[in-house]
């Protein structure tokens, strides 16, 4: 799809294309960002310039990050024997802001899905197994979405984990906190039932 030659529109269609934002949203931000171009348009276009040219995924984990390895990945306060494995980065992102993991990462790049093709070559698996293996790993924690793609990936896994004697654990799914019941989808309280421990 072309992009307009009118400056203001051409700005329009570019942002409309950034998830989370559709042609409403994008034309209220670029008319509140005209308003002010000095303090608002120009620092943004040289923060994106700068992203584009210096952000670069993680040789090690995948993450997106100015510097390889990542800040993560070079952190000596992390736990290196512990290991999160994610879908993409977003998730990474989600979970560090949650500060409720200490451990390293590994970024999947996607999950296992034979209707789309995606298979186990079109997914970082060979370095997560080769992490396991060579960096003393102890813990595998998987963290992947409660789809059907994702537990056949947590399962595949799993399975490829056994031999490197590596304890495999995975998020728990159930019931969120403050939610009730009656208004939760029979999937989420089967989860929850089987994912019952004792108090």
């Amino acid at each position: 799809m072309s992009l307009p030659n009118d400056p203001i529109e051409r700005l329009i269609a570019l942002l409309a294309r950034t998830p989370g934002l559709g042609r409403r949203s994008a034309r209220r931000a670029v008319l509140k960002m005209l308003m002010k171009p000095q303090e608002t348009m120009l620092p943004l276009a040289e923060a994106l310039t700068a992203a584009a040219e210096a952000v670069r995924p993680c040789q090690v984990c995948g993450n997106l990050d100015a510097q390889s390895p990542c800040g993560i990945c070079t952190d000596p306060r992390r736990d290196r024997h512990l290991v999160c494995v994610v879908e993409g980065v977003a998730d990474l992102w989600a979970l560090e802001r949650a500060h409720a993991h200490h451990g390293l990462y590994h970024v999947l790049g996607g999950t296992l899905s034979p209707l789309a093709g995606i298979g186990p070559e079109d997914l970082s698996i060979q370095p997560l197994l080769r992490r396991v293996e060579q960096e003393g790993v102890s813990e595998v924690i998987i963290a992947l979405p409660a789809t059907v793609d994702g537990t056949a990936t947590a399962h595949y896994l799993t399975d490829r984990l056994k031999p490197a004697d590596v304890t495999v654990t995975r998020l728990a799914q159930g019931v969120p906190m403050g939610g009730a019941l009656d208004v939760l989808d029979e999937g989420t309280l089967a989860a929850a039932l089987r994912a019952r421990r004792p108090v």
